[in-house]
């Protein structure tokens, strides 16, 4: 499996068989002129997660990728005339060689004032290659045999106490920092060196690396 960390919480995955965006955000570069892609996976609404303005020339450009995301927004989507399939927490889709299995269901509580919107981790599986997880934003759900995790660094909904819990619980083989685009270089450099001392798993900052072997 091959990743590449196109900024924030985007992240291309290319397995042998198939090749998938996740979380195309308002956040995140290099996206918008990608081809030859097989689905494009949105965890949530929240635009640094889906861009909804650009969204639509992606999915012109790529005619043949399907559009799998969290159901409320599918039915968002839907309403603007763009085709999207609503991935329900426990449904399993085949995308090509892959599967892509939802889990959670819910936003982590950003505060007790604000409603709570959907989320879906996605877990992407191949034979022969390492699973995937992408949580969204939502530490609740730690599925079981996930080989490489994409760990969101910092968050108006997240402390890093609950960071590294959150990864201790999935136990990974590797971790990648995603959802770092609120952080300034010096304070993400702390961000990283504590995610490497506490949360026994190794640490690949793929963040301008390009397509990076995992």
């Amino acid at each position: 499996m091959r990743l590449t960390h196109l900024g924030h919480s985007c992240l291309l995955v290319e397995t042998a068989a198939v090749r998938l965006l996740v979380d195309p955000g308002v956040f995140s570069t290099g996206w918008e002129t990608l081809a030859d892609l097989d689905a494009v996976l949105v965890t949530h609404a929240h635009p640094d997660h889906v861009d909804e303005a650009k969204l639509p020339q992606l999915l012109e450009s790529n005619g043949s990728a399907r559009l799998l995301t969290e159901p409320g927004l599918a039915e968002e989507m839907r309403r603007v005339g763009i085709d999207a399939h609503p991935l329900h927490a426990g449904e399993q889709v085949e995308v090509g060689g892959a599967t892509v299995r939802a889990e959670g269901g819910r936003h982590a509580e950003i505060h007790a004032d604000i409603p709570r919107i959907g989320n879906v981790g996605m877990l992407v599986r191949a034979d022969g290659e390492p699973s995937l997880f992408h949580p969204g934003d939502a530490y609740e759900y730690a599925p079981e045999g996930v080989d490489v995790l994409a760990v969101p660094l910092n968050a108006p909904w997240a402390a890093f106490k609950e960071t590294v819990e959150f990864v201790r619980s999935v136990a990974p083989r590797t971790c990648v920092p995603v959802h770092d685009g609120m952080l300034a270089p010096n304070g993400r450099g702390i961000y990283l060196k504590q995610l490497v001392a506490l949360a026994g798993c190794e640490v690949r900052d793929l963040a301008g690396a390009g397509a990076s072997e995992v």
